[in-house]
């Protein structure tokens, strides 16, 4: 490494930026926090126009590499930082921790922007506080300017992501089961693989601190039903604190928590059915993903990306000795999730 710090570009509006700050926090790797478009902004164009972004400085430390989407950035991170790991050296249960981030990535996600976008109160919040996340010192004018800009784009896009009438009660389903799974592990456990956080509570985490943090609607559901996950959320954000003794503290495969095995079951229930559907969507071409989840149908438009990420897992399954990936086809039995590997 250079011996400079990395840089982290992205917004507090984002749930991936915080999901990467909380990583790079977590493992107390040097870095700086700029928020994208605002007047610091000087960073290099990215690959895509997305965030977060994380620019590797040059060794004269002038602005060198750029990189964006979150799990490779943790995985790279992984190679090029040590302690404080975030993957368990079992690599069957490391497959399950990098199941449970891709749920949380991308099914929890949709969650987030439906209640975000669906809901007047957080459609009017949203539109106030985003733009000045670049700029305080934004006139009034342009601030109305932005909000209707942000509003209306983001509102428009919402049957893209799956947030629709005919889908909400699934959507809002599952995001609070997936609170109920948090509290029930809460009862033994930290983390859903222990004593200390792996990939999959990062995923999740970065969706929460928006949905239980942010948002209004989702907030006063989680503050209802679902106290602790609000605690655990506040403690994940900044977890440098956090005791970690080399390889210590990974729960073993066949006896992860239960909330933890809730949480497996609700990404069979809602994420499997759907990552499948989108997949054969995808190949085939159709221009509708149609799946039945918890007894209800949903349709969105297909999500190429998101066909990726299950090729992606698809080809990590394979690589597992035989003897791995018999230890994972058990955990994964009956949940649901066994369709993505069948």
């Amino acid at each position: 490494m250079s011996g400079h710090p990395i840089i982290l570009c992205g917004a507090y509006g984002s749930p991936y930026s915080l999901k990467m700050r909380g990583v790079l926090r977590y493992r107390r790797i040097p870095f700086r926090w700029v928020l994208r478009d605002s007047k610091w902004d000087d960073l290099p164009e990215a690959p895509v126009p997305i965030i977060p972004v994380i620019v590797y400085p040059n060794a004269d430390g002038s602005h060198g590499e750029v990189t964006v989407d979150s799990s490779p950035q943790i995985m790279r991170l992984e190679g090029e930082y040590e302690g404080r790991s975030l993957v368990p050296t079992d690599p069957a249960l490391a497959f399950i921790d990098a199941l449970l981030e891709d749920f949380g990535d991308e099914w929890l996600t949709k969650a987030m922007y439906h209640y975000r976008w669906a809901y007047e109160d957080d459609i009017d919040k949203a539109g106030h506080l985003l733009p000045t996340s670049r700029s305080l010192s934004m006139d009034s004018d342009r601030a109305k300017q932005m909000y209707d800009f942000i509003t209306q784009r983001q509102i428009g896009r919402r049957e893209l992501v799956g947030s629709t009438d005919l889908n909400a009660p699934i959507i809002e389903g599952s995001y609070e089961r997936v609170l109920d799974a948090l509290t029930a592990l809460f009862s033994t456990h930290d983390f859903l693989l222990g004593d200390r956080p792996g990939r999959s509570d990062f995923g999740i985490f970065g969706q929460l601190t928006q949905l239980v943090k942010w948002d209004p609607t989702p907030m006063t559901v989680a503050a209802k039903r679902a106290p602790k996950v609000i605690t655990w959320v506040e403690r994940l954000d900044d977890s440098g604190w956090l005791p970690v003794h080399g390889e210590e503290g990974w729960a073993p495969l066949d006896d992860l928590p239960e909330g933890t095995k809730r949480m497996i079951a609700e990404a069979g229930r809602s994420y499997a059915p759907f990552m499948v559907a989108n997949a054969e969507a995808v190949m085939s071409g159709a221009d509708e993903v149609v799946c039945e989840i918890d007894g209800q149908t949903y349709r969105q438009g297909p999500f190429k990306y998101q066909g990726k990420c299950l090729e992606w897992l698809r080809a990590d399954y394979a690589t597992l000795s035989d003897a791995d990936r018999e230890r994972v086809d058990a955990v994964l039995a009956g949940t649901g999730c066994e369709v993505m590997f069948a």
